[in-house]
């Protein structure tokens, strides 16, 4: 039943201040609180009644012992967007006061965020607007307390804020510009974006996040479009960039700290034809987890890759397109050998997390401090590890090599497609073939992969006709079937949550060497590593496929298939 005839029935209105309430009612308002507005009754009067209605009982918080040591461990989304506050717990019951006794679903969020029973009481909106002010200081009106709190978590810039005095700089500090570029940038945290994109078109801002190498579209109301200028130049202030440049690209970092949580973000500004364009790269220091063990391998391939890793001398790389979790493998393999009886020296373009005991370059190419000089600096620091961020030239190339035959351990990346591509790579920058084969002690490829969401996943029999030509059918069993994406409350409808690795781990054996010293084409090498028991990608996707982490679709998204496979 409808607020108003629920309060019509119990008298707490009559027929001509029900219409009057209707009629001042709009989309945000219901209407007993359009009724209080007008003062035909009081909130309290009002709550009660539909409380009676609904099974809830109301409590008067001023009076209420609350239990303040609750709001630690109470997700402050909750709090801030859905004006929640937790009362009190017995055992594992929450008791949560809210004002709203229609909208029961974020409650039902709650409780599996919580994992508690949540037992909702209703109390005024006003008094709970009031806790929330008194205990987490929500509502400053200055711009500093703005610029430390958004309608989600805390977020807290880690360097000053300047202002040149500019119409523009004063706009982009509004108050309500803040609150909304901070409302994006928890937005992304929080889905675990890795980038977000702003894109000025001609229709207006378009908003978009890569959650799991995939781009999703942020719905956004129209009049975002009034403050399109001023979310631009807000975020350029953050990086400290030039707000008044706008025909030139612009490269800057924002930090932050986020629920106590540092997190660094990349900016990249590119003026387009409808307005400048903005990447923001997320680097959450506080969510990444650098495990060698937890990126994917299978156990025959961490086996290998592990001994690879350990080995006195010679070059290791990995190799893949942007994005495809090199950084990540690099890292985890340096923490896997780290040890107080070895010194590990990295060159970065950018340092993109700071590793505990591990010594790390930022390169600057503009004041001469480049891969391939930082390298010859590295060796007088007597390293026994060295990571060089990316082979990029010939000068680099051939300083990596050096570092190997001269007794050093040296990781590093490459752009190519597959494994074998990498020694043809090295050649074709002018690395002698005898130099590479003698040094490049194995070649790691790599793509990211989506996983299944655990709570929605649906095993499924595939027709023959939507199944890859290479995909081994013949090991589907009833024990081990295929699953495919449906999408859940948990996932926002993707399907997927996450990503895993698929590998492709090319040892050079003696054969290898031997081709790569004779120049061979790509095609030759991968096919005497195949030959050797080397998988290949896509092969390595199938077992992901198999054990049920992802789908054929996904596994067929990001390796060659089909014609590429046959020719």
């Amino acid at each position: 039943m409808e607020a108003g005839e629920i309060l019509l029935r119990k008298g707490l209105l009559d027929k001509r201040q029900l219409q009057i309430s209707r009629d001042a009612q709009n989309e945000s308002t219901r209407l007993d609180q359009a009724a209080v507005q007008l003062g035909f009754l009081t909130e309290e009067q009002a709550l009660k009644a539909l409380g009676e209605e609904v099974g809830l009982d109301f409590i008067d918080l001023v009076e209420s012992e609350i239990d303040l040591s609750l709001i630690k461990k109470f997700p402050a989304r909750f709090i801030y967007r859905e004006n929640l506050f937790p009362v009190k717990q017995i055992n594992g019951a929450l008791t949560v006061a809210t004002s709203d006794p229609f909208n029961l679903y974020p409650l039902d969020e709650l409780s599996s965020a919580t994992g508690l029973t949540i037992l909702p009481v209703l109390a005024a909106k006003a008094e709970i607007a009031k806790l929330i002010k008194t205990h987490l200081g929500v509502g400053s009106e200055t711009i500093e307390g703005l610029m430390a709190q958004a309608n989600d978590e805390r977020v807290e810039l880690l360097e000053q804020i300047e202002s040149d005095g500019s119409e523009l700089s004063e706009m982009a500090q509004e108050p309500s510009v803040v609150r909304l570029v901070n409302e994006i940038l928890l937005e992304a945290i929080e889905t675990r974006a890795s980038d977000v994109h702003i894109e000025s078109q001609h229709s207006g801002l378009r908003i978009r996040y890569r959650i799991d190498g995939v781009l999703h579209s942020q719905p956004v109301p129209m009049e975002i479009n009034r403050f399109q200028a001023a979310i631009i130049s807000r975020l350029k202030i953050m990086a400290r960039l030039n707000i008044a440049e706008r025909r030139l690209p612009q490269d800057g970092r924002i930090q932050l700290k986020v629920a106590g949580r540092e997190v660094d973000i990349r900016v990249s500004v590119i003026p387009m034809i409808h307005g400048e364009g903005i990447v923001l790269r997320i680097l959450d220091k506080g969510g990444m987890e650098f495990s060698l063990r937890k990126i994917g391998m299978e156990d025959d391939q961490y086996r290998t890759f592990r001994e690879l890793i350990q080995l006195p001398h010679g070059i290791i790389l990995v190799t893949g397109p942007t994005g495809s979790g090199k950084s990540t493998t690099l890292y985890s393999s340096l923490l896997e050998i780290r040890s107080d009886e070895t010194k590990i020296v990295t060159t970065e373009d950018p340092v993109e997390y700071q590793l505990e005991g591990i010594n790390q370059i930022q390169v600057h190419t503009k004041i001469g401090l480049t891969f391939a000089n930082s390298l010859r600096s590295i060796l007088r620091h007597d390293p026994d590890i060295i990571l060089i961020g990316e082979i990029r030239d010939l000068e680099t190339a051939e300083n990596a090599i050096q570092a190997s035959l001269t007794g050093h351990l040296v990781f590093s990346t490459l752009h190519t497609n597959d494994a074998a591509g990498a020694y043809t790579r090295m050649v074709d920058m002018g690395v002698e073939p005898f130099l590479v084969s003698s040094t490049v002690e194995a070649v790691l490829a790599q793509r990211l992969v989506r996983t299944l969401c655990p709570h929605c996943k649906q095993s499924y029999a595939p027709d023959k006709g939507d199944i890859p030509a290479d995909f081994p059918i013949g090991q589907v069993t009833a024990a081990k079937p295929l699953y495919r994406a449906v999408g859940c409350r948990e996932c926002r409808q993707v399907g997927y949550t996450g990503r895993v690795g698929i590998f492709e781990l090319l040892v050079t054996t003696e054969k290898i060497r031997e081709l790569s010293q004779q120049r061979a084409s790509t095609w030759h090498i991968t096919q005497a590593a195949a030959e050797q028991g080397m998988r290949n990608l896509r092969d390595d996707g199938w077992l992901k496929v198999l054990s049920g982490r992802t789908t054929i679709e996904e596994v067929a998204r990001v390796t060659k298939g089909g014609i590429a496979m046959k020719r």
